[in-house]
């Protein structure tokens, strides 16, 4: 027997339980599929704790996620003060919080508890339904949202074609603490193609770091093969000193970088957001919150529809598509910018980097308005 939504959610990452969330709350019936039925959340919990992935968060992300209560407490969420960032001819750049008026530059965020989190409140919203993939032939909804990830199964059923530029390149992931406190620091190194990112975390007054290492796909197999004391070795190395003696905590990650988008983010019925319609280059730190936007954005859109128009319009779905495709595009281009400027070798393109950031280094009116197309406010 068939079971009637409003709109079918198909991924259970955080982008699809917060958009699940945010429906729920404009009064809308949400089938959340998930591969499989999951236990309870405390079970989530310590199944989870392992994960040592960390998100950057802006301050339009902390917004929408504190308006639905689910923002992490201090101890999970640490405000970004400044941030430190190294070329590889002695160009720098310096940013901080308090130049342009803001709390923080960014947040770096635990992931287990961010899901956490977002799990619990599906699990308290009753026009949340969580629903095992096996049951899929079963539900019907008007509109259905695909939100599974850059590997989305879902998104070939739909008329939208996936192009991929992939970059050669590995993120390598771990969670380290330093002998010194990072004091809300975020430090980052662009040098030979690698770029090195060390995020402050365990509050504002910690030691812990979360590491998002970029280098090519060869030196990520040679890093993930070395001992967890040749790698901290290593990692000082590429860091030029200055962070203090690091000690490896767990084990480490790793996962292929590419730039991706569709072709289409909407069609009649459906609708693809998150990492299943974009994915950039991590050295900005804006993954999340583009999928976060998208979220805020498709959930506004289905609100304010016209009263007799049906929540799978096509018409009504592309106002959503238009006013996040050029910000995903935009952020793309960015990224994938910095990734091609960065990673071309010899003395010239050097020279260009290095002076480029000493330009931007020597403008405050630039920084501020970096600083602030980064936490996604009007500049």
């Amino acid at each position: 027997m068939s079971k009637s939504f409003d709109v079918c959610i198909r991924g259970d990452g955080v982008v699809g339980r917060v958009l699940a969330l945010l429906l729920a709350k404009e009064r809308l019936k949400v089938a959340l599929v998930v591969p499989q039925l999951m236990a309870p959340a405390d079970d989530i919990r310590a199944d989870i704790r392992e994960d040592i992935r960390a998100y950057a968060l802006n301050s339009a992300s902390k917004q929408l996620l504190e308006s639905m209560r689910v923002w992490p407490d201090e101890a999970f969420a640490t405000p970004v003060q400044t941030m430190q960032v190294w070329g590889d001819d002695g160009g720098q750049l310096d940013f901080n919080a308090n130049t342009c008026g803001q709390d923080a530059l960014t947040w770096i965020v635990d992931v287990p508890q961010l899901e956490a989190q977002v799990l619990q409140a599906c699990s308290y919203q009753s026009l949340v339904e969580t629903v095992d993939a096996s049951q899929l032939a079963g539900i019907t909804a008007p509109l259905t949202i695909i939100c599974e990830g850059q590997k989305s199964s879902s998104r070939g059923g739909v008329n939208s074609g996936w192009t991929r530029k992939p970059y050669a390149q590995k993120a390598i992931a771990a969670r380290l603490t330093s002998s010194l406190p990072h004091r809300g620091t975020a430090r980052q190194w662009f040098s030979n193609g690698e770029v090195v990112a060390l995020l402050p975390m365990g509050g504002a007054l910690g030691s812990s770091l979360a590491l998002v290492w970029s280098v090519s796909d060869e030196r990520a197999d040679q890093l993930e093969q070395q001992s967890r004391e040749e790698f901290c070795v290593s990692l000082s190395t590429a860091c030029h000193s200055g962070v203090g003696q690091l000690e490896l905590l767990g084990e480490r990650a790793s996962w292929p970088l590419a730039l991706s988008s569709v072709d289409h983010w909407v069609g009649p019925g459906w609708a693809l957001a998150g990492d299943a319609a974009h994915t950039v280059h991590p050295l900005a730190g804006q993954g999340l919150n583009l999928g976060l936007g998208d979220a805020a954005c498709l959930s506004q859109v289905l609100a304010s529809r016209e009263y007799w128009r049906g929540l799978g319009d096509e018409k009504l779905l592309r106002r959503y598509e238009r006013a996040r495709k050029a910000d995903a595009a935009a952020v793309s281009a960015v990224t994938d910018g910095l990734h091609g400027l960065f990673s071309q070798a010899g003395p010239a393109w050097q020279w260009v980097r290095n002076w480029g950031m000493k330009g931007v280094s020597s403008s405050q009116p630039v920084k501020n308005w970096l600083m602030k197309r980064a936490a996604g406010m009007p500049p």
